[in-house]
């Protein structure tokens, strides 16, 4: 069952959400201050906390500058009756998910806590995958493929920059990876930036930081992703999608070696090693001016592309069941068979969103198929569903209302992201929401790296 931590020094308060969250199914536990809080959130496996500001003996903001320090991982929902935009601001920026006003309203509290359970839920899978993963998991036989390792031992032990080209879901974030780990910096960090994901106004305090009061919401000193990655690597997703302003800065840093903060007039020195990636033509972006051409020959010393999995079919039998161990491990069921010609149908299918849509798919044959996979699931389930008993199946295969409204939100996006090409504007536009909010979206389901 799901564990939830109420931490507030009113008793009214922990009554009132104990009663809220366990009328949803959740296990509550309650602490009435921050100090026993803390000690319960270190000792025990809590999926979520609630936490007030404001309390005796530690408040909620050194309780979250503990939790980081401690390098607990579990999403803290702030609540408070003195909060402000600035405080929200300093919260998020201690590792809160997010804040909500005292008294807190139903549907907001019961959704913010649905989100965090799931953002924990991701981040648990995403840390189990990422420990899992190492260079030899490049996943194939094809001559695509064999070149591609072979380019990855000889650059990676230098520290000449690559550049990463491929369609999203062929698997460059997996090709950065691997460059981090073969290299003398597999020690050190490695930072990643979806440079798409972040608004443009942000980013050169994402990239750089910031010195407190730089702007209205700067409250104290922020260090950004370059220092974050001094010693290691900076992996630079969708660079194509990087704002001009903050591409002059890049460039400036990978010149110099040296970065300043935002509002800052001190120049830092950075030791870091910067991999870039990207879906778009490059050369197209520059003539549209839309894209530097000198921070272009600066970050490609070394180009890697990576190929669509349609131009690597071969290579499909060995993904599919490779993925399909990695699903059933996530489920926690045994592993499930597929038929030879269930392998040989996926083989045949145009796979525009490349490796990840294929992953997708088989994580869908896992949940709906029988004891073994057929053709004739594949038939079904990799095409939307149309059937009433198809639908009915799926809707029989989840247990709680948020975890079918996560993985329909999952299909919906994917299936939206496929018919505009994957063209994030477009498919945004069709949605009817702010391109940065579907790139996060993208990237909370794991469909945009």
């Amino acid at each position: 069952m799901t564990r939830i931590l109420i931490i507030d020094d009113e008793k009214a308060i922990r009554s009132a959400l104990t009663n809220i969250l366990e009328d949803e199914g959740y296990e509550v536990s309650t602490a009435e201050n921050g100090e026993v809080g803390l000690a319960m959130l270190l000792k025990e496996s809590f999926d979520l906390a609630l936490c007030d500001i404001k309390m005796p003996k530690l408040d909620g903001m050194q309780l979250l500058e503990a939790l980081q320090k401690e390098g607990k991982k579990v999403p803290v929902i702030m609540i408070s009756g003195h909060g402000n935009e600035e405080v929200a601001y300093q919260a998020t920026q201690l590792g809160a998910f997010d804040f909500i006003n005292k008294p807190p309203d139903l549907n907001r509290l019961l959704l913010t806590v649905r989100n965090g359970l799931e953002k924990g839920q991701l981040e648990k899978v995403t840390a189990d995958l990422k420990a899992q993963t190492k260079p030899s998991a490049i996943i194939g036989e094809s001559a695509g493929i064999k070149a591609i390792e072979e380019t990855i031992s000889r650059v990676a032990p230098t520290d000449a920059r690559v550049l990463i080209t491929g369609g999203n879901g062929a698997g460059k974030e997996l090709i950065a990876r691997a460059l981090h780990q073969e290299s003398h910096r597999a020690k050190g960090p490695l930072v990643e930036v979806n440079c798409a994901a972040i608004p443009g106004e942000l980013i050169e305090s994402e990239m750089f930081g910031h010195e407190k009061g730089a702007f209205t919401s700067a409250i104290k000193q922020r260090i950004g992703k370059f220092e974050e990655a001094n010693g290691g690597t900076l992996f630079l997703d969708e660079i194509g999608d990087m704002p001009l302003a903050a591409q002059a800065k890049v460039l400036r840093a990978l010149q110099e070696n040296r970065i300043t903060r935002v509002g800052g007039t001190k120049d830092l020195s950075v030791d870091v090693r910067v991999i870039a990636a990207t879906n778009k033509d490059l050369s197209q972006e520059i003539e549209k001016g839309n894209f530097r051409i000198d921070l272009y020959h600066r970050i490609n010393v070394i180009h890697i592309h990576v190929p669509s999995l349609n131009e690597r079919r071969d290579d499909i039998p060995l993904l599919v069941h490779f993925f399909l161990g990695v699903v059933c491990k996530d489920y926690g069921m045994p592993a499930k068979p597929i038929s030879n010609d269930a392998v040989a149908l996926l083989q045949t299918l145009n796979w525009s969103g490349n490796i990840r849509e294929l992953r997708n798919v088989i994580e869908r044959l896992v949940i709906l198929s029988g004891v073994e996979i057929s053709a004739k699931d594949v038939k079904a389930f990799t095409q939307p569903l149309a059937q009433t008993g198809d639908m009915h199946r799926l809707i029989d295969s989840f247990q709680s209302l948020h975890d079918f409204s996560a993985h329909s939100e999952k299909l919906f996006l994917q299936r939206k992201l496929e018919l505009s090409g994957n063209n994030l504007s477009k498919a945004a536009e069709e949605i009817g929401i702010p391109r940065t909010q579907l790139a996060q979206k993208l990237e909370f389901h794991g469909l945009q790296s």
